[in-house]
């Protein structure tokens, strides 16, 4: 793979399951109109900027049918249909959008059926590489929500289960019914509340994925995550993605934007280098 025109390949790789891809992923959220909610402005421009992902060495998108509700995963099988072999594709289901501001959790066998076969004919698959249940849903016992997606990777709808908005205790749960790659939690410079997850999952070897990489726009606010970059001739997202890469060796930062310049600026971070002193100054109060 050449590093020179896939910046996003040249932080390594990390496993989910049997699957092998770049450690500097996508979020392919923002490719949804404004409040990930709707169409995009300029559907062309979608296309153009997810298959730009590929091109510079993303080779796992990550989506969820809430994302417009419904546009990002269409977005990617109309960019990237027919895909190729080196792709792998995540996306979730458990969360409901019933107006633009509202997302609510839904984790009932019959709604989680539905949004499996609904994802597999919108991203055109026959089988979902990963599939993260998007929250607990605090009506439903996790386990029968878990349960039923245990039931749909056995009928082969699913390859691998994820996790996501979870505690350590709802992982624990989670692997005590079927086998957990991943998880999926808020995390970023600004925001270490699930240090604890991180732990489980560095101890498991399962991917941790946080989402808001950047803590929407709060790590590129950050006065030290600023100083660290100007010292470096980066920017400060390519600084806070760095930093995550070097946080855990299960990490999977999945940056999200609708910008071509953002998208190739974020890819840049997987060649980015933070020495002791950089990280001795980002961890620093």
């Amino acid at each position: 793979m050449d590093q020179a025109t896939q910046p996003a390949a040249a932080a390594g790789t990390l496993k989910l399951g049997d699957l092998t891809v770049n450690r500097v992923a996508f979020g392919a959220m923002r490719v949804a109109g404004p409040d990930i909610w709707g169409e995009p402005k300029d559907r062309a421009a979608m296309r153009k900027l997810l298959a730009r992902a590929f091109e510079l060495g993303h080779n796992f998108f990550d989506t969820a049918d809430s994302y417009g509700p419904d546009v990002s995963e269409i977005l990617i099988a109309e960019a990237l249909h027919p895909y190729p072999k080196e792709l792998v594709i995540g996306t979730k289901g458990g969360l409901t959008r019933p107006s633009r501001h509202r997302w609510d959790e839904n984790g009932r066998p019959e709604h989680l059926r539905r949004a499996v076969d609904g994802s597999l004919k919108r991203l055109r698959l026959e089988r979902i590489d990963l599939y993260q249940l998007h929250a607990p849903d605090p009506r439903i016992p996790y386990a029968e929500s878990i349960g039923t997606l245990a039931e749909l990777r056995r009928a082969g709808k699913i390859r691998h289960l994820g996790v996501s908005n979870v505690t350590v205790k709802q992982l624990e749960e989670a692997r005590r019914i079927a086998p957990i790659v991943s998880v999926q939690n808020e995390y970023h410079i600004e925001n270490r509340e699930s240090d604890g997850v991180l732990a489980a999952c560095e101890k498991a070897r399962i991917a941790f994925i946080p989402w808001y990489p950047l803590g929407a726009g709060r790590a590129l606010r950050s006065a030290r995550v600023n100083r660290v970059a100007a010292g470096l001739g980066a920017t400060p997202a390519q600084v806070a993605i760095a930093w995550l890469l070097t946080r855990s060796p299960v990490m999977l930062p999945i940056p999200g934007t609708s910008s071509i310049a953002h998208l190739e600026e974020n890819a840049a971070a997987g060649r980015l280098v933070l020495s002791v002193g950089d990280l001795s100054a980002l961890d620093r109060a």
